[in-house]
C-alpha cells in the first residue's frame, strides 16, 4: 500500500508554503493539504486487501449514537435470542452478548488514531516522497490497529460457535479438523461446503427459503496456498501422503489418486491463486502454525474439544497452535460481519485528518494527527466455519 503525491506546479507550491516563516501561511498550507488527503487515506484504508475489510461498512453522522434493529438481520421465523460478539474497546476482549432478535443493538464504538511529523526543510525543498510516505505511515498504523481488533472478533467469534443439538458436543461446534494431519486437500474443502450448508438452516432444521448459502472465502496461510499448489502434483485423496513410495500392494481404495487434468491446468496457470474451487482465497502471514492469529485462536479457544479426524485416529481435541493451525471460511453473501464507522457532518469522510502545530516553532516539524472512529460486530457466527491442519 503506498500514497504518491503527483508532482505538479499546484502541488509543489502548496507543499512549500507548509514550511513558511509566515505561521499563518504555513498553518492554512497544512489545513489544505489535511483537508485534501483525508478521504484519500480513507478510500485507501477501506481498499486495502485486509481481514478488517471483510466487514460490511455501515455510516453514521459523528454525533450520533448508533444502534442496529436485528430484526431486519434475521428471519423473522428464527430464534428468539441471538449471540451477537462485540468489543467495547480496541483491541479488547470481545464478548458474547444474547440479544432478543425484537431487540435494538447499541454499538460500541472506539478511535482509532495516529500521529506524525517530519522536518519542515523537506518541505522547503519540495520533498513529495516523504509527505508521501508520512501519509502512508498514517494510513498503515490505523490499519494494522483495525487488523488486531477485527482479528481479535473473528477469532474469537470462530471459537465459540456452535449450532445443533448433537449429544456430541464437538459435532456441533463450527470447527473441525482436516482428514489428515498437517494436509489440506479437495476432501477437507468438500466437507467445508457441506458444513456450512448445513448450518444455514431454516429455524425449524430444514432447507431455508430465498437465496442458498455457502461458502464464499477462506482465509489461509502461505503454508496452506503451498497445499493447494501441490493439488497440480500430489495426490489428493486422504489415505496418502504427499509424496507415496512407488508401490504395488496398495489397498483397495488406498492408491494415489491425482486431481483432474483440468483441475491441475488451473493450479498451474494461477500461481497466486486468488480463487480455488469457486472460493476466494486470501493469503495472510498472521496465520500458520506459532502465528499471531493462529495463537489468538488458541487462546480463546482454550480448552474447547473440537472434533477430530486425522484418518480417524484423532477423537475430539483442543486446539495445539504449537502443532495445528486454523483456516477461517466465511459466508459473505450473510449479513453478519458489520463495521459501523463515523462521518464527519462537515467534509463527508471517515477519517479525519488534522494538522499539528505543536512541532512547528520549537523542533522545526510539521505534524499531522488523525483518526477513524468505528465499531465492530459479529451478528451471526453461521457464517463462520473452520478447519484445524
Amino acid at each position: 500500500m503506498k500514497i504518491v503525491l503527483k508532482r505538479t506546479d499546484e502541488q509543489v507550491e502548496l507543499i512549500k508554503a507548509m514550511a513558511s516563516r509566515n505561521r499563518e501561511v504555513a498553518y492554512e498550507a497544512q489545513v489544505a493539504l489535511a483537508q485534501f488527503i483525508g478521504p484519500v487515506l480513507a478510500e485507501v484504508i477501506n481498499n486495502a486487501p485486509t481481514v478488517s475489510n471483510l466487514f460490511t461498512s455501515l455510516q453514521f453522522n459523528a454525533e450520533d449514537n448508533p444502534s442496529i434493529p436485528l430484526d431486519l438481520y434475521y428471519d423473522i421465523f428464527d430464534e428468539d435470542y441471538i449471540k451477537v460478539y462485540s468489543q467495547s474497546v480496541a483491541g479488547g476482549l470481545p464478548q458474547n452478548i444474547v440479544q432478543p432478535t425484537s431487540s435494538e443493538l447499541k454499538v460500541a464504538t472506539y478511535k482509532l488514531d495516529s500521529a506524525v511529523a517530519f522536518d519542515k526543510k523537506y518541505a522547503a525543498k519540495s520533498r513529495l516522497d516523504v509527505v508521501s510516505k508520512t501519509f502512508t505511515r498514517i494510513a498503515q498504523e490505523v490499519m494494522l490497529k483495525q487488523e488486531r481488533t477485527s482479528a481479535n472478533l473473528l477469532l474469537t467469534a470462530l471459537a465459540q460457535a456452535s449450532t445443533g443439538n448433537s449429544s456430541t458436543a464437538s459435532d456441533n461446534y463450527h470447527v473441525f479438523r482436516t482428514a489428515a494431519a498437517n494436509r489440506f486437500v479437495l476432501n477437507d474443502l468438500n466437507k467445508l461446503f457441506t458444513k456450512i450448508k448445513r448450518l444455514n438452516a431454516s429455524f425449524i432444521g430444514g432447507t431455508p427459503s430465498g437465496a442458498r448459502r455457502g461458502l464464499t472465502d477462506l482465509i489461509v496461510s502461505p503454508e496452506i496456498v503451498e497445499e493447494i499448489r501441490g493439488m497440480a502434483y500430489n495426490p489428493i485423496n486422504t489415505q496418502v501422503a504427499p509424496v507415496a513410495t512407488p508401490s504395488t500392494s496398495y489397498s483397495a481404495g488406498n492408491a494415489p489418486v491425482v486431481a483432474t487434468d483440468a483441475v491441475r491446468d488451473q493450479i498451474f496457470s494461477q500461481a497466486g491463486l486468488p480463487e480455488f474451487y469457486g472460493v476466494s482465497i486470501m493469503e495472510i502471514l498472521e496465520l500458520g502454525v506459532g502465528k499471531r492469529f493462529n495463537t489468538i485462536f488458541d487462546t480463546v479457544a482454550g480448552s474447547t474439544s473440537y472434533a477430530g479426524n486425522y484418518s480417524i485416529t484423532t477423537s475430539a481435541a483442543a486446539f495445539d497452535g504449537s502443532t495445528e493451525e486454523v483456516i477461517i471460511g466465511l459466508d459473505r453473501s450473510r449479513d453478519s460481519l458489520i463495521r459501523a464507522v463515523a462521518v464527519d457532518s462537515d467534509t463527508g469522510s471517515e477519517f479525519n485528518l488534522t494538522a499539528d502545530d505543536q512541532y512547528t516553532l520549537r523542533q522545526g516539524k510539521i505534524g499531522y494527527y488523525g483518526g477513524l472512529e468505528e465499531g465492530r460486530m459479529v451478528l451471526d457466527n453461521r457464517a463462520l466455519v473452520g478447519l484445524i491442519v
